[in-house]
């Protein structure tokens, strides 16, 4: 038999893998436009602008809305984060420790914040602890209760965070720092806390911004007017209008913070992970 003899099947014509891929693509793409173009022809824009949108209302809001709600949450944020942070290291390091007590301690601590809402620690924090030492004031009224609520439920998670930065640090950078004639301890906080905050800054700042969120449950204390935070202002102000423009405005607010933050621990993410690529 010669090779003219041997008849070429022809090739069957369809479409390639990439061609598929496109076409998949194409069709998620047309779905999607399809969704949204229907939620646009369905909602009343119309009741949705005069209940969300009203602008002289937005307008009387400010400038109170920063200087007054803004600002205290900023600080029942930052005051809980620090408190927190502080908690949590010194949790982690019980975890850590070769004490089996310390180590107990922490892993109970961990599980029990961890695993209860922080609403309930709010709670907990602005009647329990008044129960149970009575007589006794938290240092800084409620901006003291609400470091003390957002600090006990963050450093619990701050905590396992930091444990596994200390333990992603090299074992050998704790041996040269004790051949170096470094103790265990100045050889933690020299050398291995400084290199495990640098791996575990992106979560932290994550955990910043859902304690921004967290501090909105600070109602369940009972604040006075000038005590309110953006969530309290917002919900209050709706109430007295009979709309919620106020609330979206807040809720803007809300964005103008975590928006921001958000973008800086993707920044931080990607250059660690070009630092150990």
């Amino acid at each position: 038999m010669t090779d003219t003899d041997v008849q070429v099947q022809p090739r069957k014509k369809g479409l390639t893998r990439r061609q598929k891929r496109r076409l998949s693509r194409g069709a998620q793409y047309a779905v999607f436009a399809a969704a949204v173009i229907a939620f646009a022809l369905s909602a009343d824009w119309g009741r949705l602008q005069n209940q969300f949108a009203q602008v002289d209302i937005a307008q009387r809001m400010f400038p109170e809305v920063i200087t007054l709600a803004l600002k205290n949450t900023v600080l029942y944020t930052l005051s809980g984060f620090v408190f927190g942070l502080v908690l949590g290291m010194v949790v982690a390091l019980m975890r850590l420790s070769s004490v089996g007590p310390y180590r107990w301690l922490a892993g109970v601590y961990i599980e029990i914040f961890r695993g209860l809402p922080a609403l309930l620690i709010f709670i907990f924090v602005g009647v329990a602890v008044p129960l149970a030492f009575p007589g006794t004031q938290i240092v800084g009224g409620t901006y003291g209760k609400v470091a003390l609520a957002l600090g006990l439920v963050s450093a619990a998670y701050m905590a396992e965070t930091i444990r596994a930065g200390i333990q992603a640090v090299p074992k050998g950078q704790m041996e040269a720092a004790r051949s170096l004639g470094f103790s265990p301890a100045r050889a933690m906080v020299s050398i291995i806390v400084p290199q495990a905050f640098r791996i575990i800054l992106p979560p932290l700042t994550n955990e910043l911004v859902l304690l921004f969120k967290d501090s909105s449950l600070v109602l369940f204390l009972g604040v006075t007017l000038q005590e309110r935070e953006l969530s309290k202002y917002g919900n209050d102000l709706a109430s007295t209008t009979a709309n919620s423009t106020p609330i979206l405005v807040a809720g803007l607010c809300y964005l103008l913070v975590t928006i921001p933050l958000g973008f800086v621990v993707r920044r931080m993410e990607s250059r660690s992970q070009e630092a150990i690529r």
